[in-house]
């Protein structure tokens, strides 16, 4: 099992990346959609906004190593697909790291609006930088567009795969599975 991506497949840790970012983009989905109803007597109305924010910043963290590894890694050969989807793929892949960097960012500025840090799973902080009355209002509008914008983006990436897989019967799926042909 190769660590780095090869002509033919993806290395492990690309796609370790992707399918633990694919987790945890989910689960973030999920705890946002439901913690937004939380009300203040829930028990859940601090924790569920600081866990959000503290795997955000993994997220983070994950988005820009995802980004290092796959600038210094090849690029799997994918001359099988017609040149419209190749185009469609990356800018596909283009536009999903985009709107995540476009979430942490809309989502820092939700909870530091009012000039307080994050604390991030209680071990050290991050300091506000931008501090605009009214901010978080607008940053939580964008944050929560932008959520469903990405769900909906993956979606369909994630039925473009099963399509290349069950219909093309290409080796699109199976390098993301398997990290060959």
């Amino acid at each position: 099992m190769a660590l780095k991506n090869t002509t033919t497949g993806y290395g492990s840790l690309a796609r370790l990346l992707h399918w633990g970012m694919a987790l945890l983009f989910f689960g973030m989905f999920g705890l946002g959609w439901w913690m937004v109803d939380l009300t203040y007597y829930s028990p859940y109305y601090k924790t569920a906004p600081n866990l959000h924010i503290s795997i955000g910043m993994v997220v983070a963290l994950l988005l820009l190593l995802r980004f290092g590894w796959k600038l210094m890694n090849v690029e799997p050969d994918s001359s099988y697909l017609p040149t419209h989807e190749r185009l469609i793929s990356h800018l596909v892949h283009f536009a999903l790291y985009g709107l995540l960097a476009a979430l942490i960012i809309s989502g820092y500025l939700i909870f530091t609006a009012d000039g307080r840090a994050l604390e991030i799973f209680g071990l050290f902080t991050l300091p506000s930088l931008i501090q605009v009355q009214g901010m978080e209002d607008i940053a939580g509008f964008i944050h929560e567009y932008l959520a469903y914008g990405a769900m909906a983006l993956v979606g369909m990436h994630a039925l473009a795969a099963l399509k290349h897989h069950f219909i093309d019967k290409d080796p699109t799926l199976r390098r993301m599975t398997h990290g060959h042909d």
